[in-house]
């Protein structure tokens, strides 16, 4: 098969797979009620390197409507609101927040491949202590989690 084949078929199989309905829902759920925060700054700092994934507040990059991207970035945002949610703070049992201090000291939180997309998102030095000690005021930590 000659290089011109291959690439017509990829260009092909690209724009066939902007038809799969999958990812382009960008509806953002109300909010319902969110934690009481200790400080506005542990908000702020909250909502600028987690609260794409973890609120109803996403904001949608114009990338989130190219498919396979899009389905990447939505099912990131989905799982992130199903384990974790501010925007809906107290309906769900397993929506309690003291994990938030261990995945950002232990640098799971937000993920690598989120903050290459979103240099905005990463946080100096001080502002991540700042975010630390506001999500252990904020919801706590679970034990054994500053041992």
């Amino acid at each position: 098969m000659s290089k011109s084949k291959i690439i017509l078929i990829i260009v092909a199989v690209l724009v066939l797979i902007q038809l799969v309905p999958y990812g382009k829902n960008h509806d953002n759920p109300q909010v319902i009620k969110e934690p009481k925060w200790d400080s506005p700054k542990t908000r702020e700092l909250f909502f600028r390197s987690c609260g794409d994934c973890h609120s109803n507040e996403t904001k949608w990059p114009w990338y989130s409507n190219v498919a396979p991207i899009s389905w990447l970035v939505s099912r990131d945002v989905f799982e992130g609101r199903e384990h974790f949610n501010v925007s809906e703070w107290g309906r769900k049992a397993k929506n309690e927040g003291d994990e938030a201090y261990e995945e950002v000291k232990d640098g799971d939180m937000p993920m690598k491949i989120y903050l290459i997309a979103h240099p905005e998102a990463r946080l100096s030095d001080s502002e991540k202590e700042d975010l630390l000690k506001g999500l252990k005021a904020t919801f706590g930590v679970k034990e054994d989690t500053e041992h």
